[in-house]
């Protein structure tokens, strides 16, 4: 919630989502210390925050609607067992009861916003314009729907976030960075490191004879659970999307014309044209520029007398909507290349134009766009047809009828996977192919069960996804006979793994005592090897991350081993050299460092404040009142 009341952003739709995904409710409420009891308000409320009452109702929408809010963002529905393991219940109710405190000091501060603030940031939203870059209603009014907002409460809510943030501001100001914060963040992120290195594998490890039967009894034995068969299940999905159902042959020729002629300009590029402006004080001064020029002198020169720098009077390749004012948009595209204007009177004063490069642009015939507009024309029309569709299989499915008898009357495809384990696996172990990886449908159809009738997951393009488990066939431990050949390849890549670390720490401790890298390569058969610009977390060739990570662990001139991707390969290691980071305060890489810094420290500054608002104010919990919305029993008091 903090960066979201932080952090003026132009997409407030989905912020709650984004902000319990990312983890950035940071703040130790101090409702949780007050305990789980009923403190004399009304029995129909979850929470009291100073005079005002969240009701189970106001609760049970919020949770309801910010965990389908974050099943969609996943691409999978949250069970509520799996929103209470996770903490999300206690999460969204703190940010509920935040959101409460500040709206409580907003109003003791008498704050307030205009209506016409509201509107001006809802149609600025860039969520809901449309193609031509204009607010668009209708798409206004399906965002907020899929998001679970009616427009009276979208509103509402958009004011109260507003005035949050004025709270926020205010409190966290423009903060300083220190210097220090700066330099140790840096030099954690850039420092960079070489190595040289020796790669042992498995030639490595010598000779190795398969296990006798009963070395391979006993090594099943031991680690049965690693060999067991997974739960497998039996899943029917049913799709339905604008792009399945759309029948674009049946899009008149006419309807596609008109619609071309009506949008053309969004089939095609407009001319772009290198510009350079320069602006004088008045028109008297602008005229006598524009005839030293007519004389001779170069827009260059006298830019350069006027103390201008090229960055001053560059603006770069335009198109004419990307200059604001009208004046100067008409005068520079009414140029040809090298061209310099006449004083043009502009709304921010009086300028001369020059135009260099000059791009025409490109119109697409209708001709070849046909086929796209019928498809879109389709598709659009066809989302009509969802909602007759959707809700004659919802009625279907209340019958009690199958997805796969529903397709079948509907005359709908559907498709059944006979046996898919938790990681998208069929029964040979290799990933099940046809499957849809968004939405996330193995979890879905993992957190369900036989005959549970599940909500339909959103899928991309405005469709819907159908699940049904059939069949499921149990984890079960398997028979040494059964996995006898994976087994034996575990046992034997066990033995490598033991073989190469003793190999490598005996290496390491040669090394330590004064032998060179290359000397043991000559030993072992081995090629020295280098990798140098190694930095934290980050791959480098050969050389996995967590063997990067551990270079960095290790002192300059040190050695050190590492296991590499699998336990059958192993790498000993000297630190070569390290090579601080050094940050130019004027980089871009600094602002944006310095930003994020910014951002860390106000949400700790806002969460302390909110902490202190709510102790305050006064919060008092009904934990029973909580847990009929979360279904997490009742409370003991």
């Amino acid at each position: 919630m903090l960066r979201g009341i932080h952090k003026a952003s132009s997409n407030w739709l989905g912020k709650a989502v984004l902000m319990v995904i990312m983890g950035l409710l940071i703040v130790s409420f101090a409702i949780w210390g007050i305990g789980d009891i009923f403190r004399g308000f009304g029995a129909n409320s979850v929470a009291k925050i100073g005079g005002k009452e969240i009701s189970i109702e106001q609760f049970r929408q919020y949770y309801t609607d910010h965990l389908q809010q974050i099943s969609r963002r996943l691409g999978r529905p949250i069970s509520p067992d799996q929103a209470r393991t996770l903490g999300l219940d206690r999460q969204l109710l703190g940010q509920m009861v935040a959101e409460a405190a500040l709206d409580e000091q907003a109003k003791k501060l008498r704050l307030g916003l205009a209506d016409a603030d509201i509107a001006q940031r809802i149609t600025s939203d860039l969520n809901f314009l449309g193609p031509n870059g204009q607010f668009d209603q209708q798409r206004f009014e399906q965002v907020i729907r899929q998001a679970g907002y009616t427009e009276s409460r979208y509103v509402a809510e958009q004011r109260n976030v507003l005035l949050r943030r004025q709270i926020a501001h205010s409190v966290s100001g423009e903060l300083t960075v220190p210097s220090a914060a700066m330099a140790a963040i840096n030099q954690f992120q850039n420092e960079k490191r070489s190595i040289e290195y020796l790669a042992l594998t498995a030639a490595q490890a010598g000779n190795l004879a398969a296990p006798v039967p009963e070395a391979l009894v006993t090594y099943f034995e031991e680690r049965k659970v690693l060999f067991r068969a997974p739960e497998y299940r039996k899943v029917t999905l049913l799709s339905l999307s604008p792009a399945e159902i759309a029948k674009p042959d049946t899009v008149p020729d006419a309807d596609a014309k008109a619609y071309y002629e009506k949008n053309k300009t969004s089939y095609g590029a407009p001319d772009r044209r290198e510009l350079r402006q320069m602006v004088f004080p008045n028109e008297e001064e602008a005229a006598a520029a524009r005839e030293r020029i007519a004389k001779g002198m170069s827009f260059a020169d006298l830019a350069k007398e006027r103390g201008l720098k090229d960055s001053d009077t560059d603006v770069g390749m335009v198109t004419k909507t990307d200059i604001i004012d009208p004046a100067v948009s008409d005068a520079a595209f009414a140029l040809k290349s090298g061209d310099i204007s006449a004083p043009v009177k502009g709304k921010f004063g009086t300028v001369l134009l020059q135009v260099g490069k000059i791009e025409p642009g490109s119109q697409k015939t209708y001709e070849e766009v046909a086929a796209q507009i019928k498809r879109e024309t389709a598709e659009a029309r066809a989302k009509t047809e969802i909602g007759v569709l959707r809700d004659k299989i919802e009625d279907e499915r209340a019958a009690g009828s199958t997805l796969a008898e529903v397709a079948k009357k509907l005359g709908l495809k559907f498709i059944t996977f006979d046996a898919i384990d938790r990681a998208g696996r069929g029964l040979d172990g290799k990933p099940v192919v046809d499957l849809p990886k968004t939405p996330d449908v193995v979890n879905a159809a993992f957190t369900t069960d036989i005959g549970v009738d599940t909500e339909a997951l959103p899928l991309p393009g405005n469709g819907l996804l159908w699940y049904d488990v059939t069949e499921i066939t149990r984890s079960r431990e398997r028979t040494l006979e059964e996995v006898k050949d994976l087994v034996a390849a575990r046992w034997r890549d066990d033995e490598i793994g033991k073989r190469l670390q003793a190999k490598a720490d005996e290496m390491a401790g040669k090394i330590k005592t004064g032998a060179a890298l290359a000397q043991l390569a000559r030993e072992n058969g081995l090629q020295v090897q280098t990798a140098s610009d190694l930095q934290r977390s980050k791959p480098s060739g050969f050389i996995p991350v967590k063997a990067v990570d551990a270079v960095f662990k290790t002192p300059k001139d040190a050695a050190g081993t590492i296991e590499g991707e699998s336990q059958t390969q192993r790498f000993v290691y000297r630190v070569t050299g390290v090579i601080d980071a050094k940050l130019d305060p004027a980089s871009p890489e600094a602002k944006q460092l310095s930003k994020t810094l910014q951002n860390s420290f106000a949400d700790d500054i806002i969460g302390e404040y909110i902490g202190r608002l709510e102790n305050e104010i006064g919060i008092t919990l009904n934990q029973a009142a909580v847990n009929q919305v979360i279904g997490g029993g009742t409370a003991n008091r």
